[in-house]
């Protein structure tokens, strides 16, 4: 089964559950069954695979040998996936209607998510957040979803594409001297271009200065962190929290 994993596309794979197996099952029995049912799979394949290289074995039925592997670090194909299963857990696809998530709104998503190809999918369901130090320069291609992430990179100018909508954020911290919105013919502007031409759905385009503006939207991307300032329901944990979880799942499982 391993093997199999190892022959495709990890957007491919998971991103094809997603829009068959998880969606079906919450339009049929529910959010609840459709979180459930995600969870669990990612569970399944985590403990096969620390079983397929023989990372945690049990001996005598109840000492266990060796540390859960989540982060798949022999696997290079599935290192995205806990990301994107915490990511479409934490999506308003597979919220509890208590969290705010209006009916109407669900079913916009089970429709774009259904007809979306693997790399939009993923890119619905986890934005690309990257940095700039100038309109003109990038950073990082790639940073996770996490307030941490921000900081330690030190970058003044961020650009998160969740498909759907744009955001370009200036750091509370960035030099007032660079220009604000960025410049139409910047490599960042060019960047957004391409994108709003090349993409099936035209994306809203988002502008915030940070300590000017209110960042709201674009903190509600951040969701690596989201349990560190105690809102939202009790059963909301962070990506860390996430993976401790799956681990303890997985040692149940393999036990």
């Amino acid at each position: 089964m391993l093997n199999y994993y190892k022959k495709y596309e990890v957007e491919t794979l998971v991103m094809g559950y997603i829009g068959f197996k998880v969606i079906l099952a919450s339009l049929e029995q529910g959010v609840r069954e459709g979180r459930m049912l995600l969870n669990d799979w990612l569970v399944i394949l985590t403990a096969q695979y620390n079983d397929a290289y023989k990372l945690v074995q049990y001996k005598n039925g109840s000492s266990v040998i060796g540390q859960v592997d989540v982060a798949f670090s022999q696997c290079p194909q599935l290192q995205p996936l806990p990301r994107l299963v915490f990511a479409l857990l934490r999506n308003p696809l597979l919220r509890f209607h208590e969290e705010g998530v209006h009916p109407d709104y669900r079913i916009y998503l089970q429709c774009l998510f259904s007809a979306l190809e693997p790399s939009s999918l993923h890119r619905a369901v986890y934005p690309v957040l990257m940095s700039y130090s100038t309109p003109d320069k990038q950073a990082y291609p790639r940073h996770s979803l996490s307030r941490a992430a921000l900081i330690t990179s030190g970058s003044p100018i961020f650009f998160l594409d969740a498909f759907t909508t744009l955001i370009v954020f200036y750091s509370s911290t960035a030099d007032p001297a660079l220009p604000f919105p960025p410049p139409h013919d910047c490599l960042l502007r060019s960047s957004i271009n391409k994108l709003k031409q090349d993409r099936c759905i035209t994306p809203k385009l988002i502008f915030i200065r940070g300590g000017h503006d209110d960042a709201t939207v674009f903190e509600n991307y951040l969701i690596e962190e989201q349990d560190v300032d105690g809102s939202g329901l009790t059963s909301v944990m962070g990506f860390v929290s996430f993976l401790e979880d799956i681990s303890r799942g997985v040692l149940e499982y393999l036990k």
